[in-house]
């Protein structure tokens, strides 16, 4: 028999960001409880260079942080961090990871994976676009509204780039435009409907 822990339908937040990205996800994860119930993963382009948000971000959270891994199962109260130079999917409850397949020009590995998410996922989902260069993850937003999610963008004036927000916004699909602050208010609101 499964265990409400083994079934995947708790929510997933999506949280797609770029350069500036790092203000926006600190400022998120200190004001969001670690035992809300909800799969955080930040989704950050980096092409070339390593990652270093699962080393930086446990000093804002009491969730553990985790360097996403091929067949890594997805837990609520976790929160997981897309590798370089990966395309990240979901499927069966688990994590994979696939060559980024659009390597060259600005990557859309937030677009990748939130399609899968609104393929792929029972739970509720809610997607954050925050500080970034270009526009990655707004072609996805009206995937996600279709599915009954819910998406945020962080309000321009915000952040410390708000090209990513500001694309995400002209989409036509972004339900409220906030502060990170304010934004991790309304996902806690959201996980206690649940």
């Amino acid at each position: 028999m499964k265990s409400r822990s083994d079934a995947k339908d708790f929510p997933i937040v999506c949280v797609g960001g770029s350069a500036g990205g790092l203000d926006a996800y600190t400022r998120l994860l200190k004001h969001l409880p670690a035992d809300m119930g909800v799969a955080i993963v930040i989704v950050n382009h980096l092409r070339t260079v390593a990652t270093l948000l699962h080393e930086i971000l446990p000093h804002y959270t009491k969730m553990p942080v985790e360097l996403i891994t091929e067949r890594l199962d997805i837990e609520p109260n976790h929160l997981f961090i897309i590798p370089e130079k990966r395309d990240l999917h979901v499927l069966d409850g688990e994590f994979h990871l696939k060559p980024i397949s659009k390597p060259r020009g600005w990557p859309d590995v937030i677009t990748v994976f939130m399609r899968s998410l609104t393929e792929n996922w029972d739970g509720k989902l809610i997607a954050v676009i925050v500080s970034g260069f270009d526009g990655d993850g707004a072609a996805a937003l009206q995937g996600i509204k279709e599915v009954g999610g819910i998406t945020f963008a962080q309000k321009p004036e915000t952040a410390v780039q708000p090209d990513m927000p500001e694309s995400a916004i002209a989409s036509g699909n972004i339900d409220f435009i906030l502060s990170p602050e304010d934004i991790a208010k309304e996902i806690v609101r959201i996980a206690h409907e649940e």
